[in-house]
């Protein structure tokens, strides 16, 4: 079976492989979606020297209109006018034609499809021709042209502001495939969708993916619920976290493709444990990819720097990404989000993936309801990668601990948790292994502190210490050197 690229990966894999040769596919939605935008980009890239597409415009804005709108996208080029796209208005022939009739429009088209052989034909808006001629006229006239310009291989896409009427018109029965577009106002950042509600003989993706309008034009980002990983990597051996004191808590390291959580509150040392496990893949020869919402590229790389890190290096020899996805607008992607995660891991290249932190994307991303879903499908594609993950969620710093992601913990394999302790007033930090997926591990609580070299590095277990579960902040009981055993 053959398929028309619409010149964007992601795409072609929401729809099942492309644009099939010879089909009909309804591109709806109310206005203002980007369904104009689409179809003028697919005719751009999908055309070339050899076949064109052709842009038929019923009673909508007028050609110089369109094209002047165009000027702005990267896509656009001015010297595929009329040699590799034709914009063809229709108006005079709805205007003049015989009642309820619309054959010289049918006519047209087919004509064109079987003479000049393009590979896609637009009707933008074929909504329009309600407005001249009975349903059932309609009915016939449409599967009179569908049926003949199928014969020439063309994918026909009919353009239309539908809304409510999926399940009722004679466009959507005769469509082999049905793409919905949406706009959803949202603050402080409104949403498009796009949706493959119908696409025989093709797998497409399920769900509302993303969709941005930019300079490039209409890119989709893949929502990652749609993907289910089946090859799924055994537990490999074990990698040394990079922090000192932790592996042999763990049973001498992490199995390899794990999920691992760190829990703790603000500047308890998660993201230099985070820095740790990277430097310590750096020293392995793995390839390495960090993402981070707070800190800057540069603000990390000084912060490595500080316990003796070269990141810098790392990053100008491509064995490290960073990538600072700001959220200050406490609004983020998460479809983006995944999309630039699972594009670093399509060539199996990356061993370890740091997500720093999952609360503060859970909080910007503001989809309480579909995160759990999410998080299983992220941690899916990594470890379906071979890599290992790595994430961090920030705890409440006062008082008793409360979890963002509570009830979400049975999603890793590896949980660890990093608190302050209070100890003869001052606060200390302590590290506790709190769960490891069929594997042994240390259950105490051991100190922990930052050092100039090592980073975060685990001491001794603390014998009197109390306060774990959260029943009352963790203190460490021991009495001061001078006042005897006790």
């Amino acid at each position: 079976m053959t398929y028309l690229s619409t010149g964007q990966p992601d795409l072609d894999l929401i729809l099942g492989g492309g644009l099939r040769a010879g089909s009909v596919i309804v591109i709806a939605g109310p206005p203002g979606t980007g369904k104009t935008i689409l179809a003028q980009q697919l005719c751009f890239t999908a055309s070339g020297p050899e076949r064109k597409a052709v842009y038929y415009t019923t009673l909508s804005e007028p050609h110089a209109k369109l094209v002047d709108h165009l000027n702005d996208f990267t896509f656009f080029d001015p010297e595929a006018l009329g040699t590799r796209v034709e914009y063809v208005h229709l108006g005079d022939l709805l205007r003049d034609h015989p009642a309820d009739s619309i054959e010289p429009l049918i006519d047209e088209v087919v004509r064109k499809a079987l003479d000049d052989e393009p590979v896609l034909l637009v009707i933008d808006s074929v909504m329009v021709l309600r407005d001249f001629v009975s349903d059932q006229t309609l009915r016939t006239s449409l599967y009179d042209m569908t049926s003949r310009v199928a014969h020439s291989g063309a994918v026909l896409l009919l353009i239309g502001e539908y809304t409510d009427e999926l399940q009722s018109t004679i466009e959507f029965t005769l469509a082999d495939g049905i793409v919905l577009l949406s706009h959803q106002v949202r603050e402080p950042v409104d949403r498009r969708g796009l949706r493959v509600v119908k696409m025989r003989g093709s797998s497409p993706l399920g769900g509302a993916h993303t969709m941005h309008i930019t300079d490039d034009g209409v890119r989709v980002y893949p929502r990652i619920e749609s993907f289910l990983p089946t090859d799924m990597p055994g537990r490999g051996d074990r990698i040394s976290s990079g922090i000192p004191g932790l592996d042999e808590l763990m049973g001498g390291g992490i199995p390899d493709a794990d999920g691992t959580v760190v829990l703790g509150p603000t500047g308890v040392g998660k993201t230099i444990g985070c820095l740790g496990f990277l430097a310590e893949g750096l020293a392995q020869g793995h390839r390495c990819l960090y993402v981070t919402f707070q800190d800057t590229v540069e603000e990390l790389q000084e912060m490595a720097a500080r316990f003796g890190w070269d990141f810098r290096s790392a990053r100008e020899r491509d064995q490290l990404i960073i990538a600072h996805v700001p959220v200050g607008a406490l609004d983020l992607d998460l479809d983006v989000l995944a999309s630039m995660i699972r594009h670093s891991l399509n060539d199996g290249s990356i061993r370890r993936v740091v997500i720093d932190s999952l609360a503060e994307m859970a909080h910007a991303a503001r989809e309480a309801q579909r995160f759990p879903a999410y998080l299983r499908s992220m941690l899916g594609v990594v470890r379906a990668a071979g890599a290992s993950l790595w994430v961090t969620s920030e705890t409440q710093l006062f008082g008793h601990v409360e979890d963002p992601l509570t009830g979400l913990m049975y999603l890793f394999h590896n949980v660890i948790q990093v608190r302050y302790l209070e100890h003869l007033a001052q606060a200390d930090r302590f590290l506790n292994v709190v769960k490891m997926r069929n594997s042994r591990h240390a259950n105490g609580m051991y100190r922990c502190h930052i050092a100039d070299q090592g980073g975060l590095i685990v001491g001794d277990r603390l014998d009197r210490a109390t306060g774990l579960l959260g029943w009352d902040a963790p203190r460490d009981c021991a009495p001061p050197p001078d006042a005897g055993g006790g």
